[in-house]
């Protein structure tokens, strides 16, 4: 913008000019002295100010005056599309919500750089995510990046928020410090330990079931345990006749047990079994059938009673399930520490039994149900139908499954491709709606993102993981968190005391 120069020098006027050229001279010369000291008053006023002339506002303080004031709320922009690179340019304020401020605290998002809370319960009632279809998770990673730290993280810090927590399988013997430390407690199962667990027991009777039908439901459950028993020692499936042995031992023994005012057990199923005079009596149909097809279950079930498992569940119960305790985990580290899991897999199907009377209460409150090491029972079809029904009643039941395993390929250990057990384990990842990936092998990274549906950004961002961070998939939302630890926890957490000098 120019600057505006005026001066005014004194009026000359010829002697032989007319009145009227005189009058209009000197209009002329007044006209130009107030436009010099309006000139020289500006000038003035701009040098106090200090503000460059071009740098003025154009509009008020209030705005733009007229109709396209865009103020009342009534702008209108056409929507726009544009990647991600472009927008954290175009708005470089925002940032990603993470899936809200209530539930368990994580630790940090760190694309965010914001806390990341988890609730799969409160995700799940709330609706506010789509594609949240239940509240059961998984949790992968290789050894030493933190995995175990997080579980119990979830544990301790899911009881402050009024969950409950049950282990129904511990082979390590890792929870039992920190179930004491919150006030739970812990069951050791194993050669030469005073804890005794019948797997029989029957579950208290819901409010609102009738007699005759909780009846039912607890024969149908035990016969479910018998045949997961039998098939887990047989390694095969069992055969229609020795499903109705089973079923006939089951009810002798039961009807013997009402009319002594006790409990069935487990030695008494097997000594039925083998008393072929006595299914066949209780057949009804004639005689010497039963005797080939209880021969192998007699022997499969006696192995829980005088083999390697005998005196854990051949007996009544010694300790009582507590509902209300915060933590309750069962100890299975004095069993299959020399390479055979089958002893492991045996106890944990009757520890299983026997915490699912709590499970199937309806009262029970919420409750995260820990599957640790889930990858030593994939081989077992057994224990995958009970993990499968626990993982499509979690709605019903009010409980979070959380499987825990080092490597999405051991959920393929399964079995062959297309066989039952491969599609049990692979059932139990697709109902999953939470799935927790620390950091994979190269080797398993394609397998890893084969299973999850893992993007080639997701995909590099796995193998790229350092410790105590991982990559969070919730119903198809992607997080990068760096899970925190309290100093009190990080020294109850610490798996690697034994390392140490």
């Amino acid at each position: 913008m120019p600057k505006t120069r005026a001066s005014a020098s004194p009026l000359y006027i010829p002697r032989k000019s007319s009145r009227t050229q005189q009058c209009a001279a000197r209009a002329e010369f007044a006209a130009a002295r107030r436009q010099a000291r309006h000139a020289a008053t500006a000038r003035k006023q701009h040098a106090v100010q200090g503000v460059d002339p071009e740098l003025r506002a154009t509009y008020p303080a209030s705005g733009r005056p007229g109709p396209a004031s865009a103020r009342g709320g009534k702008l209108r922009l056409p929507a726009h599309r544009m990647t991600t690179a472009t927008a954290s340019g175009a708005y470089p304020f925002l940032a990603e919500g993470g899936l809200g401020a209530e539930g368990i605290f994580i630790g940090r998002d760190v694309h965010a750089e914001a806390a990341f809370c988890y609730d799969p319960f409160s995700l799940y009632n709330s609706g506010r995510l789509d594609g949240f279809t239940n509240p059961n998770a998984v949790l992968a990673g290789i050894i030493g990046m933190g995995k175990s730290a997080l579980a119990k993280s979830i544990a301790t810090r899911a009881i402050a928020h009024g969950y409950r927590i049950y282990v129904p399988c511990d082979p390590k013997g890792e929870w039992t410090d920190l179930a004491q430390a919150l006030g739970g407690y812990t069951i050791a199962l194993g050669p030469g330990l005073p804890g005794r667990l019948n797997p029989l027991d029957a579950p208290a009777r819901p409010a609102g079931v009738n007699e005759c039908d909780w009846a039912s439901e607890v024969r149908k459950r035990r016969l479910l345990l018998l045949s997961s028993l039998a098939r887990t020692v047989l390694k095969r499936d069992l055969r229609p006749m020795e499903h109705t042995a089973l079923d006939l031992a089951l009810d002798l023994v039961v009807a013997n047990a009402q009319t002594r005012d006790t409990v069935p057990l487990l030695g008494e199923i097997a000594h039925t079994l083998g008393n072929t005079q006595l299914l066949d009596s209780a057949l009804g149909e004639g005689t010497g059938r039963m005797g080939p097809a209880a021969q192998d279950l007699a022997h499969a079930l006696r192995r829980l009673v005088h083999g390697d498992l005998s005196a854990m569940f051949d007996a009544p119960s010694t300790v009582k399930f507590d509902a209300n305790a915060p933590m309750l985990s069962i100890d299975l580290s004095r069993l299959g520490s020399a390479g055979d899991d089958t002893a492991l897999v045996l106890a944990m199907t009757c520890a299983s039994a026997w915490m699912e009377s709590a499970l199937a209460d309806p009262y029970g409150g919420r409750r995260w149900v820990i599957y640790d090491e889930a990858w030593r029972v994939m081989r077992h079809i057994g224990l995958l139908e009970r993990m499968q029904a626990q993982w499509k009643l979690s709605r019903g039941l009010g409980i979070a499954n959380l499987m825990i395993v080092h490597r999405l390929s051991d959920l393929l250990s399964a079995g062959d491709a297309g066989s039952r057990g491969r599609v049990l384990a692979e059932g139990l990842l697709a109902d999953c709606s939470t799935r927790i990936i620390y950091r994979q092998e190269p080797d398993q990274l394609a397998t890893a993102a084969s299973l999850l549906g893992l993007t080639g950004v997701e995909t590099q961002a796995v193998s790229a993981l350092i410790k105590g961070r991982g990559l969070w998939k919730v119903a198809g939302r992607s997080f990068i968190v760096q899970h925190l630890l309290h100093p009190a926890e990080r020294q109850l957490f610490d798996t690697d005391a034994r390392m140490a000098a």
